[in-house]
């Protein structure tokens, strides 16, 4: 049996499974943000304890690495990296909008068109990247302020999936949105997150628990003021 544990704490839905091989046998779901920290190590004793399942019997873990919540991002990399270390087990860490691109690509299957997941970071500002339904770049995970004319010489030639926590603002931005603009709830589902840390594991794809870093993209600023 390969039994992989997956996290994904980097959004305001949580979600923790644990698969075999690309198939999931059980998702648990948190909707409160605030509770991601509380919620995930209770979830994952759960997993285990109702698929009669014991720490050792995990091949590797997955954890989506950012970016997102910059808090969430830590609860679920630190529990990856410590229960690696612990169990001695690989770990892979996955970019959270390829895996939304990954999840999208799965459910809409076009051919010649391109994915953008939008992850709302505030105000008008957004992580953002555009994938091919290969899961090619297109363009590259970046911070961005969304305007009107944000992503438009992309859609211009083809066509453009826009989707995320951060899609409806952007929407909003434009009027009459031309054919090419191609908007929809869509975010990362359980069965593309194991699907995906299944490909990972594959290849053998693992970081080094010691040097692995959180994808921010952007650095955390705190308007604290210290002393």
């Amino acid at each position: 049996m390969n039994y992989i544990l997956n996290i994904d704490t980097t959004s305001e839905i949580a979600i923790i499974n644990i698969s075999d091989g690309d198939k999931v046998i059980g998702t648990l779901f948190n909707e409160d943000v605030k509770q991601h920290a509380s919620f995930l190590h209770h979830s994952i004793e759960q997993l285990l304890k109702g698929n009669n399942l014991k720490p050792p019997e995990l091949r590797a873990i997955g954890v989506t690495g950012g970016p997102g919540s910059y808090t969430g991002i830590r609860i679920g990399l630190a529990t990856a990296k410590g229960l690696c270390f612990a169990l001695k087990i690989p770990m892979m860490m996955f970019n959270t909008l390829e895996v939304m691109a990954f999840s999208a690509i799965k459910r809409v299957a076009k051919a010649d068109s391109f994915y953008c997941p939008i992850i709302d970071a505030r105000r008008m500002e957004v992580f953002t990247a555009v994938y091919d339904e290969q899961l090619n770049q297109i363009m590259e995970p970046s911070a961005m302020i969304l305007t009107e004319d944000s992503f438009k010489d992309i859609v211009q030639n083809q066509p453009v999936y826009f989707f995320g926590s951060g899609s409806e603002k952007f929407e909003k931005l434009i009027n009459n949105p031309p054919k090419n603009y191609l908007f929809f709830e869509e975010n990362i589902s359980s069965d593309s997150l194991a699907k995906f840390s299944w490909k990972k594991f594959q290849n053998s794809d693992f970081e080094n628990l010691a040097t692995s870093k959180p994808l921010y993209i952007k650095e955390f600023f705190s308007n604290i003021k210290i002393g």
